[in-house]
């Protein structure tokens, strides 16, 4: 892909996680959302199948890039595991990026599936604030704000999808939700 691509790309994913994270914020202030993720409000429907469709691409793009990723720390060692940790001066490099990589693809797939999203954004949260510290806090002094910008902009999209996963959770079409209507079910 061509370095504008990238961008373009970027800019738009992060775009809508912001419109998405902000709607998502005024909704729940206003008192129409529930920690649960349903409205309440009246005419309502329409709204809510677009906002649970919505959620499901979120849970597909941040739990897709943090399997991936981690497979990768696998399949790449050199470039991507052991070898980059080594080079960036993370400690044990041969023990963490091997347990970064299981945490990427154990957490990711939950994420993509979603089962215990809530809970699975909290372990990813910890690595791309790491990530972020370790690799994009000494590029900043040595490249200035916006190579740096250009640089983190997969790491700070992330952030912003687990940090709207965080809040909203996986939503009506994840696999918790399932799995609880199940659950209830056999209980009445």
């Amino acid at each position: 892909m061509l370095p504008e691509t990238n961008i373009g790309m970027a800019s738009l994913y992060a775009s809508i996680y912001l419109e998405l994270f902000t709607r998502t914020v005024l909704e729940f202030i206003a008192g129409n959302f529930t920690a649960g993720g349903k409205y309440e409000s009246g005419d309502m429907k329409g709204r809510t199948d677009r906002f649970e469709k919505s959620i499901v691409l979120i849970r597909v793009l941040v739990g897709w890039v943090f399997l991936s990723e981690g497979i990768q720390k696998f399949l790449f060692p050199a470039a991507l595991g052991v070898g980059r940790f080594a080079k960036i001066g993370i400690p044990a490099s041969r023990l963490t990026a091997p347990f970064v990589g299981v945490i990427e693809i154990v957490f990711g797939t939950l994420i993509l599936i979603g089962l215990f999203t809530r809970l699975a954004t909290l372990p990813l949260l910890i690595n791309i604030a790491v990530a972020l510290s370790t690799t994009k806090l000494l590029f900043l002094a040595k490249n200035g704000i916006w190579s740096t910008l250009h640089e983190a902009r997969t790491d700070v999209s992330m952030m912003l999808g687990l940090l709207f996963l965080l809040i909203v959770g996986g939503g009506s079409l994840a696999l918790d939700t399932k799995l609880h209507s199940r659950r209830m079910a056999k209980s009445l």
